[in-house]
C-alpha cells in the first residue's frame, strides 16, 4: 500500500490489517483509523479517533504533528478511505 513517488515507503498489507482490528477491538469506540508517516523513525504509525468531528482540522499530507505526517484517513468499520 502507499507505493509510488508521494508516499515515502510501501505498507505491508498485513500490518494496514492489523491496525484496522486493534482499532475496532479497542474499548474506547473508535471509527476512524490514521496512517501516519513518522519521519525521525521512517516508519508507518496508526492513529484512533473517536469521531468525526476530531478529523476538523487534519489536511491529508502535509498536516504536520512534530515529525509526523498524517497520510490517510480510514473508517474502521466500512474501510473506507475518507477523502478531507
Amino acid at each position: 500500500m502507499f507505493e509510488g513517488r508521494d508516499y515515502p515507503k510501501s505498507l505491508d498489507e498485513d500490518q494496514f490489517d492489523s491496525w484496522l482490528e486493534e482499532g475496532r477491538a479497542n474499548p474506547i469506540n473508535y471509527e476512524y483509523m490514521l496512517v501516519i508517516w513518522d519521519e525521525f523513525e521512517g516508519i508507518y504509525k496508526a492513529g484512533y479517533l473517536e469521531n468525526r468531528s476530531q478529523l476538523n482540522g487534519i489536511s491529508i499530507y502535509g498536516q504536520d504533528i512534530a515529525q509526523e505526517t498524517v497520510i490517510a484517513v480510514y473508517d474502521l468499520y466500512s474501510e473506507s478511505r475518507l477523502t478531507l
